[in-house]
């Protein structure tokens, strides 16, 4: 059983905790803060139990993958013969350079570094390293044990052999790898997602559409096909001759309205009151937590129901 090491217990840690003890790796689970890791083996111990509900522990039990994940109070320890370090410390530039030093130091020197930044890039904190070769992005969308697709982001210095290592590491642990070519300000995800939120909060601003009308559009509407295939091979099969005809077809309509799409609205201005009014109205503030909970309820019933898609139908 091969040793994995999360440094950082937060959501996102214990979120990856989940995801590569499930996988069958072993995991040192460690943070700077004693009580920490406790806390999260306990919310590890009931998130696996709604996992096992929906079958999405391969067939293992809560008590087998909880019994992978080590609390650990010694970073030394839990570095020690880990093949795969994931970092996830704030996202604050100084405190990544801190904890980078440290693992580059400790870390058995055939070991992957990964950050779960979702907007640093690491180039900005690895610069210094002496094996700066190693060190590179996993960014996850949260949860990752639900959500397979995860970024990875090399430093102009990151070895091809450490980019193809954490590559095959990802889909071994069952996640979708998006590998990067080289570094970008805000990654892939984040910045087709910012693309989409800059024009929802311009057609809330503008008075074209309610908070609810957006949500309903891509609910309803656009997210039904995002859920099983990308904008590529959405338009590929929109079209009667495939992606070629489509944009031949259908480019002169994006093409008039890209210039409307050049002015940014702030999100914290007038159109915040909107906006929090229209989510306030759907939903009181009150009631936030137990629609997290919903929410990742009906994750794992969808990432279920892709599962077995994917077993009865293929990819």
């Amino acid at each position: 059983m091969q040793k994995t090491a999360i440094i950082g217990s937060g959501f996102i840690g214990r979120a990856w905790a989940i995801s590569f003890a499930r996988a069958g790796y072993q995991v040192s689970l460690w943070d700077q803060a004693p009580d920490a890791v406790a806390k999260a083996r306990g919310y590890i111990a009931d998130v696996l139990a709604d996992l096992e509900r929906n079958d999405l522990l391969n067939g293992n039990s809560p008590e087998t993958v909880l019994s992978r994940i080590v609390a650990e109070t010694d970073l030394a320890k839990a570095l020690k013969g880990a093949v795969h370090i994931q970092e996830n410390t704030p996202e604050d530039l100084e405190i990544k350079i801190k904890v980078f030093s440290l693992l580059d130091e400790a870390a058995d020197a055939s070991a992957v570094i990964a950050s779960s930044t979702s907007a640093l890039l690491p180039s900005k904190f690895t610069e210094h390293l002496k094996n700066r070769q190693r060190c590179l992005v996993v960014h996850p969308i949260n949860p990752p044990y639900l959500i397979p697709a995860a970024e990875v982001v090399p430093a102009p210095w990151t070895s091809d052999e450490v980019v193809e290592r954490t590559r095959a590491f990802l889909i071994a642990a069952g996640h979708a790898p998006l590998v990067m070519k080289r570094e970008l300000d805000g990654f892939i995800m984040n910045r087709m997602q910012g693309a989409l939120l800059e024009e929802a909060f311009r057609l809330v601003a503008d008075g074209y559409a309610t908070v609810e009308d957006v949500d309903i559009g891509i609910r309803d509407g656009l997210a039904l096909r995002w859920s099983f295939m990308g904008p590529f091979e959405t338009i590929d099969l929109n079209a009667p001759g495939g992606v070629r005809d489509y944009v031949e077809r259908y480019q002169i309509i994006y093409e008039r309205l890209f210039p409307q799409m050049q002015r940014r609205v702030d999100w914290a201005g007038d159109v915040l009151e909107t906006v929090e009014a229209g989510r306030r109205e759907k939903l009181p503030q009150d009631k936030l937590v137990d629609r997290q909970v919903w929410r990742d309820r009906r994750l794992m019933a969808l990432a279920a129901h892709k599962k077995k898609s994917t077993q009865e139908f293929g990819q």
